[in-house]
């Protein structure tokens, strides 16, 4: 769609048409592609204005599940619906920063230094299997991921909006993989886990010709923008944003009220920033229920995939196998509904 999206009938429409065209390729993950798409049309501040350039995007998102759940293919078929720049990383041992961010390189024909950008200029930038690179090629992302920026040597460079991560890992493997860091995490909107589909799905899926089958374009970086900003008026009450304060805080044992199982199974709670996070998102699920405004429901629906990831669990917790998960179940069944 190249004409501007100005109500939300047209944003649904684009909406609609972009799931139809995924489920011609990825079978039975329908509740998979929503929150994705949640994600895409999120409007997240990351900082204050600086001149014209606006501090908001997309919510990234990291993708975890078994290999063979097809999470690349998915994401490959969501960018190729969009007429956007799609860039697959595949992240290895040996990768360095610059292999992703870019480099600056001395041309001896002019005597002077130029600057080769990496793959992170692009709209959709897929990051699969991040956690088969060091922290230290990880940590490249840190900067373009907040700030919707990158330094390379002395220069800055302002990346096209949107600007959308998508990472994948195996949660199975242990050898020659590395934990992302926790300020890594923490940058990710959402948390998604990748389940096995239904047997009917799997049968469909082999009905299906995925080598005949074609993806077709239909929006355009600009589309993601307008309905991002549609979303972003959603309103939301002052009830609904004490109540987003309200869970994150529950998270945490420095609290002299915190449950039990927090005290006991977690090291670290949410952090303010998951807050607006959570916000975002919870417009996003609004919008796509067909409300301009938030309810409480809205909340509860998505704030598992926005806490799980950024709660640090103790050793405690590690060996009597109490997930993340648990712990926000209890956050969100004790916390009071306004």
């Amino acid at each position: 769609m190249s004409g501007a999206i100005q109500t939300k009938e047209q944003a649904w429409e684009v909406i609609h048409q972009i799931e139809e065209q995924v489920r011609r390729v990825v079978i039975g993950q329908d509740e998979l592609v929503r929150k994705i798409l949640i994600g895409l049309f999120g409007r997240i501040p990351y900082s204050f204005r600086r001149g014209e350039a606006e501090k908001a995007g997309s919510g990234h998102i990291l993708l975890e599940g078994v290999p063979g759940l097809a999470k690349t293919l998915l994401i490959s078929a969501i960018a190729n619906t969009l007429h956007a720049r799609f860039q697959r990383i595949q992240f290895t041992p040996d990768m360095l920063p610059a292999d992703i961010l870019g480099t600056r390189i001395f041309d001896s024909r002019s005597a002077e230094f130029r600057t080769e950008k990496g793959p992170i200029f692009a709209n959709i930038v897929l990051a699969d299997e991040i956690n088969r690179a060091p922290q230290k090629t990880q940590s490249a992302l840190l900067e373009a991921m907040q700030e919707r920026q990158v330094t390379i040597g002395e220069n800055t460079y302002t990346l096209d909006d949107p600007f959308w991560v998508l990472a994948t890992q195996n949660p199975v493997e242990q050898e020659g993989v590395f934990s992302l860091p926790e300020a890594q995490l923490d940058r990710f909107a959402m948390m998604l886990r990748v389940l096995y589909p239904t047997p009917e799905s799997e049968f469909q899926m082999l009905l299906a010709r995925l080598e005949d089958t074609r993806i077709t374009s239909v929006a355009d970086p600009q589309a993601v923008v307008w309905i991002r900003q549609l979303v972003a008026q959603v309103h939301v009450d002052d009830k609904v944003r004490r109540y987003i304060v309200s869970l994150g805080q529950a998270t945490r044992n420095s609290r002299p009220d915190s449950l039990p199982i927090v005290r006991e199974m977690v090291l670290h709670g949410a952090s303010p920033r998951s807050y607006q996070h959570l916000l975002a998102m919870a417009r996003a699920v609004a919008f796509f229920r067909g409300r301009d405004y938030v309810l409480p429901a809205d909340v509860k629906f998505i704030a598992t995939d926005v806490f799980h990831h950024r709660l640090v669990r103790t050793i405690r917790a590690e060996v009597e196998n109490v997930s993340t998960d648990e712990v926000v179940a209890e956050v969100l069944r004790h916390t009071t509904i306004p």
